[in-house]
Parts: C-alpha cells; structure tokens; sequence
C-alpha cells in the first residue's frame, strides 16, 4: 500500500491544527468537530499516518483545511506576508551599499567558497544519522560513544544494541553517514536546493522570479525527493494554483524549515548587501512559505551575505541577519532570547535544554526553533566551525538542516578549505552526490567557482 507523506489531507489536518494554534488562529471549534468525527491527531514524526482515512474523512478534512485558512491571525500585523510590509517593519533594514555611487563589495574568492559548501556539507552530514530522533536519544547515542559533548562524527561502534534498538540511526542515513561509512557526501534536500538555486541564477540571474523558481523545480527536481512545505507547493503547481497561493492552499507546513535551507546560495552571491540577499531569499521563499518560514530564510540569506563580504565575526552576520526581520515577529523573538542564553550559559545543554522548553509546542521541522537554535549554537561557538556544527546538530529538532546552516556560515567565515580541520573535510573526498541536473559527482572546489561566477555577475 502506497502512503504518499505529507500531502494526504487527513494528515495535513492536523498540522493546520497546531500550526493555527501557534500562528494565532483560533481553531477549537474546528478541531473539536475533527475529533468529534474520528479524525487523529497528525503524524508525530513521519508525514503519514499508518492507514487510508475513509473517502468522508478525507473529504471532512479537505473542507476544514479549507476553513482553517480562513481564521484571521491575531499576529497578521507583526508578520506581514509581503515584502512592502516586512520592510515596513524593520526600522534598520540595510542600505544599498551601491547607493552614492559607493563601490561594490568585492567579490570573494572562489576559496572562501569551497570553504561555504564544503561546512555546509560537512553539518548536514553530520546530523544525517540522529535526523528525527529526540534529543534524549541523540545525547545518549553520543554518550555512549564516549563523544559528549559531541566533537566528531556519530558512530555506532561502542553503542549498545539495546539502546541502538531503542534510538535507532536515521534508517535512510546511517548506511552513508556514520563515522564508518562516510564515503563523500551523499545527496541530501540540504544540499540539492542550493544547486538548484545555482542553476536559477545561471539560468535568470538576480532578477528571478518566483514563477521561475516554480519553473526550474517542474523541469529539475523529482517530486520524490521534495517534502513538506514543497511538496505540498509542488503538488499545488501540478493543480494550476499559482505562486504565491502555492505557499498557503492546503499547506500545513508553511512556516517550517524548507525555505531556510535555500537561502544559502542568495546569502553567497549578494557579499556585503544583506538586503539583497533577503530579497532574492524572500522570491524563492514565498513559492512554498509564509511569515516565519519566508523570515528565516530572509535572516539566513542577509547573514551569509555579510559573511560573505569579510571583515566581520558571527556576531555581527547574525545581527545583520536580524535586521531583515520583522522585530516583533516570533521568529525575531526567538533568535534574540536564543543569543541571549548563549551569551550567559556556558553550558550548551543549558541553553538546549532552555530552547527546547520555550518552544515545547512547536514540530521538529517548523523554522522557529531551529532557526533560533543555529543562532545559539554560531554565538556559542564564537563562530568555530567544529563547535559551531557540533552544537548546532546535538540541539536536535531538524539535525542536517541545521549542521547544513550553521557549517555554511561558519566555513564562510574561516574563509579557506584549509581553515577547515580535516577531519571534517577529508571524509568529504570532494564530492558530492545529487539528484539535481548533472550535479550528480561534482566537486566542491567546481561549485566554488561557479557560486563565484554567480557572485561577480552584475
């Protein structure tokens, strides 16, 4: 029997559920009447539940989706959806650095590239094996290991049969990502989206546009190997609805994780012009999100920008990045209390355990709490590329995509393949594995050259 994850509508009702609660919808009376007909909570982890609904559930389900998005949200004003308004509340959105006639920022070197795809690849891997497990698990995995806090990669060697059996390694992972198996980096969504967002931009330059994101994803990436919030805007292109109510029909997942890590390429490509990075990071996001979820890719994208531009230390990137946030958006509030419990706790599983208490209510996936996550563990590390990745994986929550994040702009910053310790590169065998275009193989050194054939375009 065939489940198709994350677009079944009795599984998606149940995320419109708790994504309404949280984005400041009312929605009791709707689940009650959910409840009242039998319908189940959403799935926990995975994207469908064990067995078909009946064809009234699914038609019951389709209906309340449908009334759900109708709700109006107590917090519409704080998180506008169009970019006019999130500027409108960002009272320290950044300057055009062209304007006066001022020179450009210089472009990089094809190296700090390198470095840029080689930590971003290097972090996924990394949280590849622990990817759905709790943080409980990914602690105690690690611990018996003789790896805590975490400093290398996980490996099952030393653990107990019994307690892998109870936390077992990420099923589709452990074969390519465990300290015993890495042989080059496997294909991952993490790292399939920023080559294909470097194929947009050799294809449409900067001035893309939405209906081109949407374009290059029909033609390029097989809808198997999209999830979430792009499979459902996927789905929703196949079904004629256009961008950007790609992004909200029947699209439970539209804050979470998925536009965050396609903002990486923006971030590289646009040194020293954080705002546009978030503009571009902003036409690509609003295909599949809305408000947090286009937020965190907005605040990604201006703090790889600033990275990217030299001269600055993590700090100063993530608060650049902050400022193409709306402030008193959840997402904003977020990272500020997670830099600030990086700042007073010297122990990372204090300020681990203090986020995943404040967003107790949240998904794994949703972009909220990783984000805020990747923001403690940059600060906590003090921009150090094994810290950085390390803390930012055993946080838990969405491991790869969040070592993905935290390695690019940590690698960004050390500036050099060689500034990274080869225990992490090495393994890596400059090359990279995808189901993307004719990416399939290549090798990071050949991505740094093309990100900087990007970034030196007009």
């Amino acid at each position: 029997m065939l489940r198709l994850t994350w677009v079944q509508p009795e599984d998606l009702l149940g995320h419109e559920l708790r994504e309404a609660a949280q984005d400041g919808r009312e929605p009791s009376a709707i689940a009650a009447r959910w409840r009242a007909a039998g319908g189940l909570d959403a799935p926990a982890r995975a994207g469908a539940s064990p067995e078909p609904a009946s064809r009234y559930m699914r038609l019951l389900a389709e209906d309340l989706l449908d009334e759900l998005a109708e709700l109006p949200s107590r917090w519409a004003e704080a998180e506008p959806a169009d970019l006019a308004g999130i500027r409108a509340l960002c009272p320290d959105w950044p300057a055009d650095p062209r304007r006066d006639g001022q020179a450009a920022p210089a472009v990089p070197r094809p190296e700090r590239y390198e470095a840029a795809w080689l930590g971003r690849a290097a972090g996924c891997l990394l949280g590849k094996p622990v990817e759905k497990l709790p943080l409980e698990g990914i602690r105690l995995l690690a611990r018996a290991a003789g790896d805590w806090p975490l400093s290398a990669w996980f490996t099952a060697r030393g653990v107990p049969a019994d307690l892998a059996a109870r936390y077992p390694w990420n099923r589709r992972s452990a074969a390519t990502s465990l300290a015993e198996n890495i042989d080059g980096m496997p294909e991952d969504d993490d790292l399939d989206y920023p080559l294909l967002n470097l194929m947009l931009l050799r294809r449409h330059g900067r001035a893309f546009r939405t209906a081109d994101v949407a374009r290059l994803w029909l033609e390029e990436l097989p809808a198997g190997r999209a999830f979430t919030a792009e499979r459902v805007a996927y789905r929703n292109l196949l079904l004629g609805i256009e961008p950007p109510r790609t992004a909200r029909h029947r699209n439970p997942f539209r804050e979470w994780i998925g536009a965050l890590i396609r903002a990486d390429v923006h971030g590289w490509t646009n040194p020293g012009d954080p705002a546009a990075a978030a503009e571009q990071a902003y036409r690509d996001a609003c295909l599949t999100h809305t408000a947090n979820g286009v937020y965190a890719a907005m605040f990604a994208a201006a703090a790889l920008a600033t990275a990217a531009a030299g001269g600055h230390d993590v700090h100063a990137c993530l608060a650049a990045g902050l400022t193409v946030v709306p402030p008193g958006s959840r997402l904003a509030v977020a990272v500020r209390q997670a830099v600030r419990l990086a700042n007073t706790h010297p122990d990372f599983d204090a300020v681990v355990d203090a986020l995943h208490a404040a967003h107790a209510g949240c998904h794994w996936v949703h972009a909220v709490p990783n984000t805020a996550l990747i923001a403690a563990a940059l600060t906590h590390a003090d921009g150090d590329f094994g810290g950085a990745v390390c803390r930012a994986v055993s946080g838990g929550w969405d491991t790869d995509s969040n070592g993905a994040t935290a390695g690019s702009l940590a690698g960004l910053l050390a500036g050099a393949p060689g500034a990274l310790p080869e225990r992490w590169t090495a393994p890596l065998k400059n090359r990279l594995a995808s189901t993307v275009g004719d990416f399939d193989g290549v090798g990071f050194d050949a991505l740094a050259h093309l990100t900087h054939l990007e970034a030196s375009r007009p």
